[in-house]
């Protein structure tokens, strides 16, 4: 896994720094945000959307939960993968995400799912999460698939933001050149802290359902044995 973080300052540097990240996209990979309301999620899928060649007029897909922009055969990725943006917070679990059927699209296009944090990721092998947060809004645990507290003021597209990208599986095993922008990075110190107690805590889950499986593999005390109970006079 690799991350890499930015402060953008502005609604151009979000976007920027979607397209820079579409550069190295390709069908079949999946992205994952996460971010409070005007955090920039939607901004930064709208470049993200440039910079793979798809068409324009990305909004958030909220009430109708998926929106399809097919690559534009004269834009600067003919060719290329479309965009399927999916909103998935009033999604409840896997269930209903796989209601949606996406993997319909996988095979022909970059999958970005809003809210997706905890409910999406079972829907490929490797994503790249990605986390976006406003100056002073409160911290995501990485856990927590509802994201961080909803603010519901008006979006302030030139407000500081925090832009952090994770990598997960073999797709991303290793760090690919992307021309990110000339936008600031962000300190990294915490958020490797951060992804420090995610590793304990899945060490700590990893552990109690192996604990579980030595319990149920166990043999039956004499005389709890279904079978032998039916098989008796």
């Amino acid at each position: 896994m690799w991350e890499a973080a930015f402060a953008p300052t502005t609604a151009e540097q979000t976007q920027a720094l979607g397209a820079a990240l579409a550069e190295v996209l390709r069908a079949g990979d999946l992205l994952v945000l996460t971010g409070e309301l005007g955090a920039g999620k939607t901004t930064f899928t709208q470049g993200l959307g440039e910079g793979l060649g798809v068409r324009a007029g990305i909004i958030s897909p909220t009430f109708v939960l998926v929106r399809i922009h097919p690559n534009l055969p004269d834009g600067p990725r003919p060719g290329g993968p479309d965009l399927v943006h999916v909103d998935a917070y009033r999604l409840s679990g896997a269930g209903e995400v796989d209601d949606l059927d996406l993997e319909n699209w996988a095979d022909s296009a970059v999958t970005v799912v809003e809210w997706g944090r905890g409910r999406v990721e079972h829907l490929a092998e490797s994503w790249l999460d990605i986390e976006l947060r406003r100056a002073g809004a409160p911290e995501a645990a990485f856990g927590d698939m509802a994201g961080p507290v909803l603010d519901f003021d008006a979006e302030d597209d030139d407000e500081p933001r925090l832009f952090v990208v994770r990598a997960f599986g073999p797709r991303w095993a290793e760090h690919p050149h992307i021309p990110w922008p000339a936008v600031d990075r962000a300190e990294m110190g915490d958020l490797t802290a951060e992804m420090g107690d995610l590793t304990a805590e899945m060490g700590g889950l990893t552990a109690e359902v192996g604990g579980l499986t030595a319990e149920v593999g166990a043999p039956r005390p004499a005389g709890t044995d279904p079978d032998a109970e039916k098989e008796a006079p």
